[in-house]
């Protein structure tokens, strides 16, 4: 038999039992290894990257507004003197409700977070090499805030802990300063790498930085520490209207990004709707600053909805 017949007889088959007796081919067997590999418990971890921790991200933002307005309701409780009979019978109501979505969220929240948390440290352990690509890439860099800003969302929106604690003052500095570390990895090359390199690698997921220094100013208000605040929120004030002014020239409309990146535009008011809330934690009253910070988050959220 000649070499050629032999191959051909070592990769198809005939079978027997098939009624058009047509020929099956075989499988090769690296093709079959490389299918058994890609099936090992592990492998899930080659696919997992840190823009899973937006699960976390959403559940741990609305645990901190069920918070707030169980505390809103709180204080409307304690200054019942000047309420109505009406708003009187209303309270209990309006207490009770937020409290037990607001465990509930946080609890979910909690999970999710220690889930992904769990994932992405086997990650770091088993596909090291992944982990420095993703650390690299000028889109992938901005979710390693993520799951920074769910533990500090977390922690603000915490029912056990209170802001002058010591455990919340330690909690904060482990929660902050990968933040702050980033920080300075990325905006250090935005000021070394030349006039353009920002126009190139700036995106709409670079407003997760801004969101994670307003996250860590409006925490560090919340435990009185007023001059920090104000250093964090200036860092990252400044920041947005950079990276806004990039992006406002370079995206003229949806059509300049995939269609699966798109609802990443949504962060364009997600950074003033968070400089709204910090600072009001820092000036201790929602002034005309915050109200300027809402109507303009209010204005994008209006606009990006238009566009859709």
């Amino acid at each position: 038999m000649a070499a050629g017949d032999e191959a051909a007889a070592s990769t198809v088959t005939v079978s027997l039992n098939n009624k058009d007796d047509k020929p099956r081919r075989r499988r090769p067997a690296a093709s079959r290894e490389e299918n058994h590999h890609r099936y090992r418990p592990w492998a899930m971890l080659t696919s997992f990257h840190a823009g899973y921790f937006r699960i976390s991200l959403a559940l741990s933002g609305q645990a901190l507004l069920w918070r707030m307005l169980t505390m809103a309701s709180d204080d409307d409780d304690s200054s019942t003197a000047a309420a109505t009979d009406t708003e009187l019978r209303a309270l209990p109501l309006v207490r009770s409700l937020p409290s037990a979505a607001f465990l509930l969220l946080w609890s979910l929240a909690l999970l999710a977070l220690l889930a992904l948390a769990a994932l992405y440290a086997a990650r770091c352990l088993l596909r090291s090499h992944a982990v420095l690509a993703e650390f690299r890439h000028h889109v992938a860099m901005n979710y390693l805030f993520a799951p920074w800003i769910s533990c500090l969302l977390l922690l603000q929106s915490a029912p056990f802990l209170r802001p002058d604690a010591p455990p919340y003052h330690l909690l904060w500095w482990a929660f902050s300063l990968p933040i702050l570390a980033l920080d300075v990895k990325i905006y250090g090359q935005w000021f070394t790498q030349g006039r353009r390199f920002l126009s190139m690698v700036a995106n709409p997921a670079s407003h997760i930085t801004v969101i994670g220094n307003l996250v860590t100013a409006r925490a560090a208000a919340k435990m009185g520490w007023h001059e920090g605040a104000v250093a964090i929120f200036a860092v990252g004030a400044a920041h947005y209207l950079v990276l806004f002014v990039t992006l406002y020239q370079r995206f003229l409309g949806s059509d300049s990004l995939p269609a699966m990146l798109r609802p990443v535009f949504f962060l364009f008011f997600a950074a003033p709707s968070m400089a709204s809330l910090a600072w009001n934690a820092i000036s201790s009253s929602f002034d005309t600053c915050c109200k300027m910070l809402f109507f303009l988050s209010l204005f994008l959220f209006a606009s990006l909805v238009r566009m859709y």
